[in-house]
């Protein structure tokens, strides 16, 4: 029953979050959160940063991403400490990752890629988990698990993957092609839903110029296959089944990369198959091949309840809101947009 309402609970929210993120966040409104007095100019106003709902987003991924490694780590009964420890090498790892990818394969300084920054996590966080064991198991006696901790992050991964899309949405980046650009049965489908974005300052705006066109909504249909994606995996997982719990997140997302790309209109790079398509099969055959070498004859049965009482203690909740700080301040800072900001006495009210 518990583990019902556990699943029940994130099939709401994730309903309630895209049903209104899909009918507001291409709004111009939805692009810049705040605005912040950074240089004064010769003429009494200030150059403003640009605080962007695509860093809250993307934070919020984060956040929500690592809660989903503790909850269900602390369901098997995995210090808290050590999964901390793993997931917190995996960020200092994959963070830098999603710019330094990106200026490689399109030539941006600008501009992040989750698809690049999961590619380097899924090769590294085997061998990272192994270097914590060797390291931590006798004098911290501490061991983590290799085929739970690999099936919690892949799960965690298809969640952050959901909920980042929203990141895009409202920032106008990872943009879909015309609908009338689409197969003619995707146009059927997808007519009602396709996207049409406002605000000269979004990227699909000044990179494509497809403002108040109808496109194909590619970042929600990934958004939706990605968070069922990472359903599948905590319903397998809490029955126990670490192989599949593994598995369906990674090759289903993995898999997604490689058709959604077909639909995406945003530049990918050079070639009719796009680096990040050759990254997520990569992904998922290495992924495949490590399956072979792992345990999964563990006999524990996950406590979610455990697992949600080792999320909601002081020390892991200030973790998560720094975390959440940072990401936010690191992704949310636009470098691409700019503000002109006066101030003046509203004599009326004096």
């Amino acid at each position: 029953m518990v583990n019902f309402i556990f699943l029940t609970t994130l099939i709401a929210f994730f309903s309630v979050l895209f049903y209104w993120a899909f009918r507001h966040l291409p709004a111009e409104r939805w692009q810049i959160i705040a605005t912040v007095p950074s240089l004064q100019r010769d003429d009494g106003s200030w150059n403003g940063v640009n605080l962007t709902y695509y860093g809250f987003f993307n934070a919020s991924a984060c956040v929500f991403s690592c809660a989903t490694i503790i909850a269900l780590m602390g369901s098997v009964g995995v210090p808290v400490i050590a999964t901390i420890a793993i997931t917190g090498m995996l960020l200092l790892v994959c963070l830098p990752a999603a710019k330094i990818v990106a200026r490689i394969v399109e030539r941006k300084s600008s501009t992040f890629t989750v698809g690049g920054a999961s590619f380097v996590g899924i090769v590294l966080l085997p061998w990272i988990i192994q270097a914590f064991n060797n390291f931590a198991a006798e004098p911290f006696e501490l061991t983590v698990p290799a085929t739970q901790m690999l099936a919690a992050v892949a799960i965690a991964y298809a969640f952050g993957e959901a909920f980042g899309r929203l990141a895009c949405i409202s920032f106008g980046c990872c943009y879909g092609k015309l609908l009338g650009q689409a197969p003619f049965p995707l146009q059927r489908i997808l007519r009602r839903f396709c996207f049409t974005f406002s605000g000269e300052t979004k990227k699909v705006a000044y990179e494509a110029g497809l403002l108040a066109r109808p496109l194909v909504p590619i970042q929600a249909v990934t958004a939706i296959i990605s968070s069922l994606a990472g359903l599948v995996g905590v319903f397998f997982f809490l029955r126990s089944d670490w192989t599949i719990a593994l598995l369906c997140p990674l090759v289903i997302t993995q898999a997604w990369r490689v058709f959604s790309e077909m639909l995406r209109a945003d530049y990918r790079g050079g070639g009719r198959i796009s680096a990040y398509q050759l990254m997520a099969v990569t992904a998922l055959v290495y992924s495949v091949g490590w399956v072979a070498f792992l345990d999964s004859t563990s006999t524990v049965r996950p406590d979610i309840l455990s697992g949600l009482r080792a999320l909601l203690n002081t020390p892991v909740l200030l973790f998560l809101e720094a975390l959440w700080i940072a990401i936010f301040l690191y992704l949310g800072r636009s470098s691409v947009t700019a503000a002109r900001l006066s101030f003046h006495v509203v004599r009326e009210r004096i």
